[in-house]
C-alpha cells in the first residue's frame, strides 16, 4: 500500500487531475489525494478533459493542505513551483517529486486553444502517474 498526496497552488486543475488519474490505475489497496496551498475551486474545463478520457472528477473538492495527511504519505508530489516552494517541511521518509507542468488555467486564446493545453497538461500527468505507479517497488506492500 501506498499513501499518495498530489499538490499544487490551487488544487483546481493539475492536481485534481493527478489524483483522477492515480485513483484509475493505483492499486485499490493505495490512498490518493489531492491539496493545495490555497482553494481555488475545481475547474471545470479540468473535469471536461478527463471526462474525456474516461474519468469523473466532479466530485471531487478543491482542499487545502491537511498537514496530517502530507505527514503520513509515502510520496508526495507538487505540480508546480509555488506549491514546491511554498510546500511544508516533511519528515525524511516522505519520498518527495517534482512535475514542473504549466497551469492550464493560465493559457489565454479562443476556447479551442485553452482546451488543447488542458489536454495536453493532462496526457503528461496520466503519463507522470502511470511511470510513478509502475515504479513502486512491490516489496514495501504492507
Amino acid at each position: 500500500m501506498a499513501q499518495l498526496y498530489f499538490l499544487c497552488t490551487g488544487n483546481s486543475c493539475r492536481s485534481q487531475m493527478a489524483e483522477g488519474f492515480a485513483r484509475k490505475f493505483a492499486p485499490a489497496d493505495w490512498q490518493v489525494a489531492s491539496a493545495g496551498i490555497e482553494t481555488h475551486g475545481l475547474n471545470p474545463r479540468a473535469v471536461a478533459v478527463m471526462q474525456e478520457v474516461g474519468i469523473d472528477i466532479s466530485q471531487q473538492t478543491s482542499k487545502l493542505i491537511d498537514a496530517d495527511y502530507l505527514m503520513a504519505s509515502d510520496v508526495v508530489v507538487t505540480l508546480c513551483g509555488d506549491a514546491r516552494d511554498r510546500c511544508p517541511v516533511t519528515p525524511p521518509s516522505v519520498a518527495k517529486l517534482h512535475w514542473a507542468l504549466p497551469d492550464p488555467a493560465q493559457a489565454t486564446g479562443d476556447d479551442e486553444a485553452i482546451m488543447a493545453v488542458f489536454r495536453q497538461v493532462r496526457d503528461e500527468i496520466e503519463a507522470h502517474v502511470r511511470q510513478l505507479i509502475a515504479a513502486w517497488p512491490e516489496d514495501t506492500a504492507d
